[in-house]
């Protein structure tokens, strides 16, 4: 089982470099990492769980969380609209996205930062994402509003991205035209 002590934090690396594709089918051993990646998702929000191997809450998590650089996202979440988004995804791409920008109004966080960043992260409000699950199927989702956020913070870790990039260092919490608050 996966465990906080897992997770590289800032500064590692690991967290700024451009991840590789994984060659399809998946080996043996990085389907079972990202079955643990999935698997540490579900722990962290379950209370009990959690407290136990003191886990803290997580939406996604990314292989270059784990200090490596493959393409390989995991996410566990309900929107609001109740629906469940549960997923390991071998080679995530956006192949599209809307103009609109969205926000979370209180900011992102994430695993492998230790501090409180304050601050708004601009993102697409809505993207379409193409990738291959656990199965091997070929995935194509349609993402909007606190759904397209947790895609695209995951998909910046595979490209060396950390989500406070996207803050405005002058105006933090700068709304830029066309964005809003999720």
């Amino acid at each position: 089982m996966l465990t906080m002590d897992d997770i590289v934090r800032e500064g590692h690396p690991a967290l700024r470099e451009k991840s590789v594709e994984v060659d399809l089918p998946p080996t043996d051993e990085e389907l079972a990492m990202a079955k643990k990646m999935l698997e540490f998702l579900k722990n962290s929000q379950d209370d009990e769980t959690a407290e136990r191997c003191n886990l803290r809450p997580g939406v996604g998590l990314a292989a270059p969380q784990l200090g490596i650089n493959k393409r390989i996202m995991t996410v566990h979440f309900e929107d609001a609209n109740e629906t469940l988004y549960s997923y390991a995804i071998f080679n995530p791409k956006i192949i599209s996205h809307s103009v609109e920008k969205a926000y979370l109004e209180g900011g992102e966080g994430c695993l492998s930062v230790d501090r409180p960043v304050e601050g708004y992260v601009p993102r697409h409000a809505r993207i379409t994402v193409r990738g291959t699950d656990l199965e091997g199927n070929p995935l194509k989702l349609r993402l909007r509003n606190y759904a397209a956020i947790v895609f695209q913070h995951e998909i910046d870790h595979l490209d060396g991205i950390m989500f406070y990039d996207h803050i405005d260092e002058k105006n933090p919490f700068f709304i830029p035209d066309n964005a809003k608050a999720i």
